[in-house]
């Protein structure tokens, strides 16, 4: 705005004949620059406040519901006022995930609230009597929290483990590769911990868990032909005995790996063969 005033103030009075039009066009666009910078550092700095004031009262909320005085025999009841105010504090810290859904770290906030939550909202369920109008604020807030937490657990372990999985297979060292599986593998471990049974995530695991054996025999297999080039025979059988023992110690049986296990053993086999003559 302040470069097409420049230009139409400069424009008008070049027109009219004026022998510095430059001077007073770029005063006052100058103006309109410092006015939108102050006018912008006003408005960001009342929103500001305004947000942290927001903050700082669901915290309150929070550190109120966890806190125990040490004088006091009984905790506070979590009113239906508070209940409300935490529910709805999730809500908007779930769709802010949702609009950054790309981001896993918004997704993790909001699952550790609602765990924080659904803990708090269990002890409450223990004490509150049948005809308690808290009963159902709280049972429906479980409810709530429960699909929150479900939804945004498996988006952050399906993020993070599909970044940890990209940086796997674009590193080329094999204790990086291994390192970012493995992470990869242990995101989906934490997530299994509260949805054992959920299909994505077990299927997930296995496809990491075939990384991760691939990744470490195809090392050893490639030490053990570094070995054989060296002719180094009972170390690159010891390296290929290392592999076959890695393809079959989780118990997982595939075709896949059956025919690597068979490769890996007609390998030995012949450098054993090779081996003999030199022990003679």
């Amino acid at each position: 705005m302040a470069i097409a005033f420049f230009f139409v103030v400069w424009g008008i009075l070049r027109d009219e004949g004026d022998d510095a039009p430059w001077i007073t066009s770029g005063i006052g666009a100058s103006i309109i620059l410092a006015g939108a910078a102050v006018l912008r550092e006003v408005v960001l700095r009342r929103a500001r406040n305004r947000y942290y004031r927001e903050e700082r009262r669901l915290n309150a909320t929070f550190a109120g519901l966890n806190h125990v005085a040490a004088d006091r025999p009984q905790r506070t009841k979590l009113t239906l006022e508070q209940n409300a105010a935490i529910l709805g504090h999730i809500r908007q810290k779930s769709d802010a995930a949702k609009v950054l859904n790309r981001f896993s770290a918004g997704h993790r906030e909001v699952f550790e609230l609602c765990s924080e939550y659904i803990s708090r909202n269990e002890d409450e369920l223990k004490t509150v009597s049948a005809g308690s109008p808290r009963l159902s604020a709280l049972l429906k807030g479980r409810s709530a929290a429960a699909g929150f937490h479900r939804y945004h657990l498996l988006q952050w372990a399906q993020i993070e483990s599909g970044q940890l999985m990209n940086d796997a297979n674009s590193q080329t060292g094999v204790t990086e590769k291994l390192r970012s599986a493995k992470d990869a593998a242990a995101v989906i471990d934490y997530a299994l911990e509260s949805y054992p049974a959920e299909e994505a995530l077990l299927e997930s695991r296995q496809l990491l868990g075939e990384l991760i054996v691939s990744i470490t025999v195809t090392d050893l297999v490639e030490r053990a032909e570094h070995a054989v080039f060296k002719n180094e025979l009972r170390e690159a059988i010891s390296l290929y005995r290392d592999a076959l023992f890695y393809l079959g110690r989780d118990n997982l049986h595939t075709e896949e790996r059956q025919k690597a296990a068979n490769r890996l053993i007609a390998e030995i086999e012949k450098l054993r063969l090779l081996e003999r003559p030199n022990n003679r």
